[in-house]
């Protein structure tokens, strides 16, 4: 084949070699090479693999995760089995061990009978499709992902209203796999769970909630529920506590729950036992009604003339008891049964309600009694001038109403005596002879009576009563 060449380039091959200068880079004795490109490939290799293995900070080992799904699902055959189907599907039912690890008790709640709790949740089987061989005996620790490709146990909680698996900054769930199948799958729940409490002894009483996990699906034919390490199995954090309750102590249990139309199922029970403190119900009421009791029984030693003062203090007392009860009710369900905060508000506004009853009684009484002595100084004759036997003064004068009973007779220590009117009229029959004594015996009631005996009598049943009430609630 013939190639055209230019002039020049034919006198350049043909001109003689001239001498190398001395700033020539190359030395003209050294050998000239001549790589093809295998053996640039080759060359390459050989230098990355230099630099890989000196530390050389130019060059990183290369990233082993970038085909992570690929890799894991071929180690551990993930495509090779249907993990739709249970371990060892047809023969024995699989165990799963669970362990908890109690973060929080939230909230109690009396009116919506419910608590809330955060978990977490742990579970232990062996699935030998995900057994894998390790030189090192190392597991193998996933997030979430993995666990939709797998069998896991399908927990749920019973009686919960809410629960939800949280999710910052990623999905809580952990999955960790071991060379000879076993497997630990964990996560962290916060759940909110129905409580059936007993509030007949409320708040002097005590309550046992639990929480309740069992199988959805496998009956206790394909899967074996249990505690992993009995009591062991339920730890809880120290600083656990709540404002309204004494946690006194956590427990676990295991029973079989039968269900008609499915069968048996295992089902494992955390229980608890919260004991209320009481100091907060005694500020806010049990010490406001024994004071507005107490405050009721003002009224005895004020003068029963004085029905401005009394009359409102037992309006008041009667009203403020009302108030406390109405409080009380508004934050408490609407149980059918009595409480123990409603004997004692009740009998509380019991004895108030008494107070004001007892003073209606006392008002009535001296009404019907400043009656019967005007009717009498109607019918006695005037005495004036003569002087009676037992009489503190020797004349008869005319009285007021407000004063019933006080003939003239002056003061002795502050307090004024009453003369009883039957004295007065038995006296007058012995000199004038037109009063008989039979006829005015029983025309004289003392009210005053009422109030002494008052004094004693509501303080001491009281007494009595809060004896017996905290003697059986507490």
């Amino acid at each position: 084949m013939f190639i055209n060449t230019h002039p020049t380039d034919r006198a350049l091959r043909n001109a003689p070699p001239q001498k190398k200068r001395k700033t020539d880079l190359h030395d003209s004795r050294e050998p000239h090479f001549q790589v093809g490109k295998a053996g640039l490939r080759d060359l390459s290799g050989t230098i990355t693999h230099l630099l890989i293995h000196t530390g050389s900070p130019i060059f990183k080992s290369p990233d082993i995760t970038k085909a992570w799904g690929s890799n894991t699902e071929r180690l551990l055959r993930i495509e090779d089995h249907d993990f739709t189907m249970r371990p060892g599907f047809g023969g024995p039912a699989v165990p799963v061990g669970v362990d908890v690890q109690v973060e929080s008790l939230d909230a109690i709640s009396e009116v919506d009978m419910d608590f809330t709790m955060t978990l977490y949740l742990r579970h232990y089987w062996k699935d030998e499709r995900l057994a894998f061989k390790s030189n090192h005996n190392q597991s193998m620790t996933f997030d979430s992902r993995l666990v939709k490709k797998i069998w896991v146990p399908d927990m749920f909680f019973v009686h919960s209203k809410r629960s939800f698996t949280h999710d910052t900054t990623t999905d809580n769930v952990m999955l960790r796999v071991y060379p000879d199948g076993k497997v630990l799958y964990s996560l962290r729940v916060t759940v909110t769970a129905m409580c059936s409490m007993d509030l007949s002894r409320f708040p002097l009483d005590t309550q046992t909630c639990s929480l309740e996990i069992e199988s959805y699906a496998y009956t206790d034919d394909d899967l074996l529920l249990y505690w992993k390490e009995g009591n062991r199995s339920l730890n809880t954090d120290k600083g656990i506590s709540l404002s309204q309750f004494l946690i006194q102590e956590f427990h676990t249990t295991t029973r079989l729950a039968f269900y008609s139309s499915t069968g048996w199922y295992n089902r494992l029970y955390i229980n608890f036992t919260l004991r209320r403190h009481i100091f907060f119900f005694l500020l806010q009421t049990y010490f406001p009604a024994t004071l507005m009791v107490m405050l009721s029984w003002v009224s005895f030693w004020i003068d029963r003339r004085a029905v401005p003062a009394r009359v409102p203090l037992g309006i008041t007392t009667v009203l403020t008891m009302s108030t406390i009860i109405t409080g009380v009710n508004a934050s408490m369900p609407r149980v059918s049964y009595i409480k123990a905060v409603d004997i004692y508000l009740w009998v509380s506004f019991v004895f108030v309600f008494l107070s004001v009853i007892e003073y209606a009684a006392v008002n009535y009484l001296s009404t019907l009694q400043e009656r019967k002595e005007r009717k009498l100084r109607e019918r006695l004759p005037c005495t004036c001038g003569m002087a009676h036997p037992g009489m503190m003064s020797a004349s008869y004068s005319e009285v007021d109403a407000n004063t019933t009973g006080n003939y003239g007779i002056p003061e002795e220590n502050g307090v004024k005596r009453e003369r009883m009117l039957v004295q007065l009229a038995m006296e007058s029959a012995q000199v004038t002879g037109h009063v008989g004594t039979s006829a005015y015996s029983n025309a004289w009631i003392d009210t005053h009576v009422i109030d002494k005996y008052s004094r004693v009598i509501f303080p001491g049943s009281y007494i009595l009563f809060n004896i017996i009430y905290w003697s059986i609630y507490s």
